[in-house]
């Protein structure tokens, strides 16, 4: 069954391949995307507080799940690359080591994320209005990880590989699920208590192990193109540092992203609660945004991989200009979208909060002109990653977050009239400079160099 896919991907059309890959990705990660989206619409019916709650405490849980997340992009570089090699037994045998590694790393993040919940919504400047709410999702969410590092685990290795759509039936399921679970949770229902803000992580953890029960035992099935074996599930140092290796940029990479929100939220929180939410429906939105982005971004990294490992490094590169012109285009598309019904979207997640509604519209209309420009940056980090070099997609999140957004934001929200509109301005100019860099460094072709040298 796998014959017709590792040709679809390595020959033909690169635009069928593209959005063969890309579309369930994207709808994949819309479905998951629907997690939050789910979760604020109903806590906003309990008012700015509740969102804003959540809102702190994001930043920081997905620093935390960066770690993982880094470990899991290796993976599929690994597999993809060995499929496009044509070698079945080293598929398997990545995906099982991945398995492994992954599981030891999210059990140990679950233990230091519940137990430092307090101190970290502390650090990260939670008020005293949203500070107990903030830190019982945080707990809660932080017994998740586990179940949600490995159904990640799974989406990648299946992606790398080419099976992008049996993730979407499964999330699809989860979602539908959380739809339910969460205002029974949050409201309570009959015998079962309302948990208020912690509901909402209390039905996340609830689907997210549904779904990572579900994608091993798919995996230790075998009938989908990998097939774990846990007898190779034991600590290997040689297979480690090879996954670490590729990993850790990648880890550092998300993890300066999810600093750099940390650091823009600490911004904001000196704003008021009101501000706190207005910036959590934004970045919401943004969210959103990032989704096609890095759906695009995984495709690409994926059929670059294939053909790194089928040694065609033209028609790797050719895949990255064109996911270039996509996502140019189609984001920038959405973003001219979001801002005709910026209102209305705010409107639709905090109803009751006109302050709110006015300043998240405000946000998102800053910020939609550059959409196109963050899934330019998007892909080409996918470029990078599918042919290894994950340190060059690490320099461009780092240059984005740290040398541009963060300073621009505080100059801008402290030293001008701009106040907190000035945090939003610094995501745009963010944008538009690191796209630029990342596409110029790619045009130079020093990865496809490194490769052709067997660096």
């Amino acid at each position: 069954m796998q014959a017709p896919k590792e040709k679809k991907y390595t020959e033909g059309k690169l635009i069928s391949a593209l959005v063969s890959l890309a579309f369930p990705i994207i709808l994949a990660n819309v479905l998951q995307t629907a997690y939050q989206l789910i979760d604020t619409f109903w806590l906003g019916r309990l008012g700015a507080n509740a969102v804003a709650a959540v809102s702190v405490s994001f930043p920081i849980l997905f620093l935390i799940l960066s770690v993982g997340a880094g470990l899991t992009l290796a993976g599929t570089v690994l597999v993809s690359q060995h499929k496009g090699a044509n070698n079945q037994p080293m598929v398997d045998s990545a995906s099982s080591q991945t398995v492994f590694v992954v599981f030891s790393v999210s059990v140990l993040l679950a233990i230091v994320g519940y137990f430092s919940a307090g101190p970290l919504m502390r650090l990260i400047g939670a008020g005293p209005e949203i500070y107990s709410d903030s830190v019982d999702y945080f707990k809660v969410s932080s017994l998740g990880f586990v179940f949600l590092f490995m159904f990640f685990v799974f989406q990648s290795l299946m992606r790398g590989i080419g099976n992008v759509k049996l993730p979407v039936y499964v999330v699809l399921v989860t979602v539908l699920l959380n739809l339910v679970l969460d205002p029974l949770f949050i409201y309570g229902f009959g015998p079962i208590p309302g948990f208020g803000v912690a509901g909402a992580a209390v039905a996340s953890v609830i689907t997210q192990g549904l779904s990572a029960i579900a994608g091993i035992y798919i995996m230790w099935r075998g009938r989908h193109g990998i097939q774990i074996h846990f007898s190779e599930m034991k600590w290997d140092p040689s297979w480690a540092k090879k996954l670490f290796q590729l990993g850790f940029p990648s880890s550092m990479e998300q993890s300066a992203r999810a600093l750099g929100m940390i650091m823009m939220v600490m911004l904001v929180t000196s704003f008021g609660s009101e501000t706190v939410a207005a910036y959590g429906v934004g970045a919401r939105m943004l969210s959103f945004v990032i989704v096609p982005a890095l759906g695009l971004a995984i495709a690409t990294t994926t059929l670059v991989g294939q053909n790194v490992g089928a040694q065609k490094l033209k028609r790797a590169e050719e895949t990255g200009l064109l996911s270039v012109k996509v996502a140019f285009f189609g984001l920038t598309g959405i973003g001219v979208l979001l801002f005709l019904f910026a209102e209305n979207l705010v409107r639709f997640f905090v109803p009751n909060e006109p302050n709110v509604i006015a300043d998240g519209a405000l946000f998102i209309k800053i910020m939609g002109p550059s959409f196109g420009f963050l899934g330019v940056q998007q892909v080409v980090n996918g470029t990078f990653n599918g042919a290894g070099f994950t340190k060059a997609s690490m320099f461009v999140s780092f240059l984005n977050l740290w040398i541009i957004r963060f300073p621009v934001g505080y100059y801008l929200a402290y030293h001008t009239s701009l106040g907190h509109e000035g945090i939003y301005w610094a995501f745009p100019i963010s944008n538009w400079v690191s796209a630029i860099v990342a596409f110029i460094y790619f045009k130079t072709g020093y990865w496809r160099k490194r490769i052709e040298a067997g660096d």
